[in-house]
């Protein structure tokens, strides 16, 4: 794929080349889809008839149950053009697979190389990997991928571990690493409790995923500003989903992840599934472009979040997405891993000795989303029932909530309250 200027272009353009774009992706999803010519059918959609961008609206949207419920049917093409298997966390629990072609990780090494050039990353630039290439993750893969393509140098330590993180800035002297931003309060931590002198090392600048770094007026929150109070680096934000297979990076200035439109088509909508004016805080929508494995029309993402639409001081005219403002169905956005509380439901339900449970979440002083699992035995299991269920946690969903062992009955009072009709499983804490 060549890197386009399209970014740059007016935006009456942009829209006419979205449109394009869109008109081909929706003529090979009726001649390749299941999944979307079922759709087609239902509702008599002619594809020839949605040539705008305007046009979408007559379509069904998409959502994260229906790739669940479907997940072979929007695969496009045959098993054996497959080279690329990646993992999701579902709504009903088991992950949701996305199978990528040979042209799908072309596209994804062009959506990160243009992506970290939006951040600054140059050829010649060393970048540290703080994220994980395995556990089928896509973020990690797609990462290196646009580094390479890119001409950067690449060191994939993966996640944790702060004392290899520290040997390796050492060892190799990258100027950027990329990692979730609470992990660097972390290595911050560990360094200044092992005399290690982080302000005079090589990192210049962190690329940060899975958790704002700022608010809506596009300050640093109270996660960003610690980290740059202790740390004077350049930080940059990132917004992306496996889904979308398409990251939002923020520019030198800081004021929301830029669209990359030969890639995307991004819709607002409120919560009756009305498209929504620019400016208005929505749930973002997505239809993917150039993806031939698994390709997305309409998808609910579950983020809320403002589009931003006037030009950028960088130059780009492309619209911007700012910091995620909320989720949708308690979306658990933990240790840079999305989540929705059915899949952690699904867990504890297929573990014998868990008799009750109750999933609080809770924001922390740094604004992030922690997990709390309070759990009742049935009975008491040979192993470690903490480790136990870390190591389920962790086999299933990647990631591992605090998990209290509390007296059945005590947990029983908060799943039946008096006035409730149905049993209360997840308490949603956070300020709204």
């Amino acid at each position: 794929m060549e890197e386009a200027a399209i970014e740059y272009r007016p935006k009456e353009e942009i829209k006419r080349f979205q449109e394009e774009r869109l008109r081909e992706a929706l003529r090979y999803l009726r001649l390749r889809s299941p999944f979307y010519q079922r759709m087609f059918d239902t509702h008599g959609i002619d594809v020839e008839r949605i040539r705008h961008l305007e046009d979408l609206r007559q379509i069904p949207f998409t959502d994260k149950q229906d790739l669940q419920q479907y997940n072979r049917d929007f695969l496009c093409v045959a098993d054996e053009r497959i080279i690329d298997y990646i993992t999701t966390s579902g709504t009903l629990g088991d992950p949701v697979t996305f199978a990528m072609t040979d042209a799908d990780l072309k596209r994804l090494a062009y959506n990160e190389k243009i992506s970290f050039r939006c951040a600054g990353t140059q050829p010649g630039d060393i970048v540290q990997l703080m994220t994980t290439l395995d556990k089928r993750f896509m973020a990690g893969l797609a990462y290196f991928l646009g580094l390479r393509e890119l001409g950067a140098g690449i060191i994939r330590v993966g996640n944790g571990i702060p004392e290899l993180q520290w040997d390796t800035i050492r060892r190799i002297r990258p100027n950027t690493i990329m990692c979730v931003p609470s992990f660097i309060l972390h290595i911050i931590k560990y360094a200044e409790e092992h005399g290690i002198d982080y302000r005079r090392s090589s990192v210049k600048k962190i690329v940060c995923i899975g958790e704002n770094l700022r608010e809506q007026d596009f300050s640093l929150n109270l996660l960003g500003q610690r980290i740059r109070e202790k740390w004077e680096v350049a930080l940059y934000s990132t917004y992306a989903s496996t889904e979308m297979a398409t990251t939002f990076t923020e520019c030198e200035y800081g004021c929301g992840g830029h669209h990359h439109p030969e890639l995307i088509i991004c819709e607002l909508i409120d919560e009756n599934g009305r498209v929504l004016e620019d400016g208005s805080i929505g749930e973002l929508v997505v239809t993917t472009l150039g993806v031939e494995g698994m390709p997305l029309l309409r998808f609910r993402t579950g983020d809320l979040v403002c589009m931003h639409t006037a030009p950028c001081r960088c130059g780009r005219t492309s619209m911007r997405i700012s910091p995620l403002m909320g989720r949708t169905n308690h979306m658990i956005k933990f240790k840079g891993t999305t989540l929705y509380p059915p899949a952690i439901f699904d867990v504890l339900d297929h573990t014998p000795y868990i008799e009750n449970y109750v999933v609080e979440v809770n924001g922390d002083i740094n604004g992030n989303d922690n997990v709390c699992v309070c759990v009742g035995l049935r009975h008491s299991p040979d192993a470690d029932v903490v480790k136990d269920l870390k190591d389920r946690f962790r086999a299933r969903i990647r990631v591992a909530p605090e998990i209290r062992v509390c007296p059945t009955g005590e947990i029983r009072k908060i799943n039946f309250p008096d006035m409730s009709r149905k049993p209360v499983k997840f308490i949603d804490n956070r300020k709204k």
